[in-house]
């Protein structure tokens, strides 16, 4: 069985997120998304439960993925989930630069880990978790941005603020 961790903070969930998650799918018998609960982020717009959540209900007409938060190396994540592939988004070149260190420094670590890059669909390409959040803290409408059951949470969040 050929098993693919897609990790992240998913902050929020954004449909090119949703795009590679889909994709992934299809290539391998089953996708773990991996919820990073990273202590060096600032303070997130959602709870690594909150996010796990989203992720769960965005995801549960796809049979093949999972979701769950993790803390700690990616790499011993994988090996948890008895997966050799990482699976990671690109959707410029300044994302390719960032991405390809990790994938080096990874395997470094983990030589059996090998990182498979995505290119994000040309329509979700432009936009980001924090540029969802910027246009959200500010009433812009983040439909088209992001899965519909996020954007209640997202109207939510700011609203209380």
């Amino acid at each position: 069985m050929q098993i693919a961790v897609y990790p992240g903070s998913f902050d929020p969930v954004t449909l090119g997120h949703f795009d590679i998650i889909k994709r992934s799918a299809d290539i391998f018998d089953q996708v773990v998304i991996g919820v990073l609960n990273n202590s060096e982020k600032k303070k997130p717009l959602f709870s690594v439960d909150e996010r796990v959540m989203m992720l769960k209900e965005a995801t549960r007409d796809i049979p093949n993925v999972t979701v769950e938060s993790f803390d700690g190396l990616l790499v011993d994540f994988v090996k948890q989930h008895n997966s050799k592939v990482i699976v990671r988004g690109l959707r410029a070149l300044a994302d390719f630069d960032i991405e390809l260190q990790m994938a080096q420094a990874n395997r470094m670590v983990a030589p059996d880990i090998d990182t498979l890059f995505l290119s994000t669909s040309l329509e979700y390409s432009c936009f980001s978790s924090s540029m969802v959040r910027e246009y959200a803290s500010y009433g812009v409408s983040v439909k088209g941005f992001v899965p519909e059951n996020v954007i209640p949470k997202i109207e939510e969040k700011y609203n209380k603020k």
